[in-house]
């Protein structure tokens, strides 16, 4: 375990499991159906073409991204540092053939342990959706994933936008007339104090889970250099914004009316061949 503050967190999860659950459910929620799923689509088509797909996805949570993988004809082997998550995912997922099992992606001993394990074969895809933001130290994941990948293979991660998102920006909302039309108009912003240097904070990802969880900001160049110092190179990113289509009428503060700043960030790393 990498801080107090990385167990604090997985002792949190274990609490929230359920409740997460229950809001996510089988199948995801919008921002999984509108900006996830589409995005790992196109950063991932290319190896999930690949005949005998092999995948694992790390911090699956309730086997999500792990189902939709199999769904596609990936061998699957999914994980989590939460045992609670992974007993939810191994429910809702019988009979799709997906292997599961508890690792913390913030352990060096969890990933010799991994690495070594009784047939131990290279990945054509390491996915981590939705959870980099939720682990205070990413440089066993980066030291571990040039073993993980074999030639040809990807990493994909799904963060929260660290520029909107993890620094702590603070929504904007003002009422106006458009001067051509004379109607009333709203105009969503959000207001960035810090972004080079944000402290670990606490809060909920769903409105009244049980327990608060705890979210690391990292500025886009600090999360990228962690994965070039172990030696991948970048090769794809997506920056995911919701549409006017998606807004949602009755909570004039969603996320999903401020379409003109993105809300999630996807990107793809891959082994230099340099």
């Amino acid at each position: 375990m990498s801080s107090s503050l990385d167990a604090e967190s997985l002792s949190a999860w274990n609490v929230i499991a359920p409740y997460w659950d229950d809001t996510i459910g089988k199948d995801g929620n919008k921002y999984w159906r509108l900006l996830q799923e589409p995005s790992l689509s196109r950063l991932l088509g290319p190896n999930l073409a690949k005949p005998g797909c092999r995948a694992l996805d790390l911090a699956t949570g309730n086997g999500l991204c792990a189902r939709w993988l199999a769904g596609r004809g990936a061998k699957v082997y999914a994980t989590d540092g939460s045992e609670v998550m992974v007993g939810i995912a191994k429910g809702r997922s019988e009979g799709c053939g997906i292997e599961f099992g508890v690792l913390d992606v913030t352990s060096k001993e969890g990933w010799e342990g991994f690495l070594e394990g009784e047939g131990r074969e290279p990945f054509d895809i390491v996915l981590m959706n939705m959870a980099i933001m939720d682990v205070g130290d990413i440089e066993p994941l980066a030291a571990a994933l040039p073993k993980l990948l074999q030639k040809g293979g990807t990493f994909v991660a799904t963060i929260l936008h660290p520029v909107f998102f993890t620094s702590n920006a603070a929504k904007s909302i003002t009422i106006d007339f458009d001067p051509e039309t004379g109607e009333q108009r709203v105009v969503r912003s959000k207001v960035i104090t810090e972004y080079m240097s944000v402290a670990p904070a606490k809060g909920v990802a769903h409105i009244g889970q049980p327990k608060k969880q705890i979210c690391w900001h990292r500025p886009i160049g600090e999360l990228y250099t962690t994965f070039f110092k172990a030696g991948l190179v970048l090769d794809g990113m997506e920056e995911l914004a919701f549409t006017e289509a998606d807004g949602n009428e009755e909570r004039v503060d969603s996320s999903a009316n401020y379409t003109q700043l993105p809300a999630l960030l996807a990107f793809r790393l891959r082994i230099s061949s340099a």
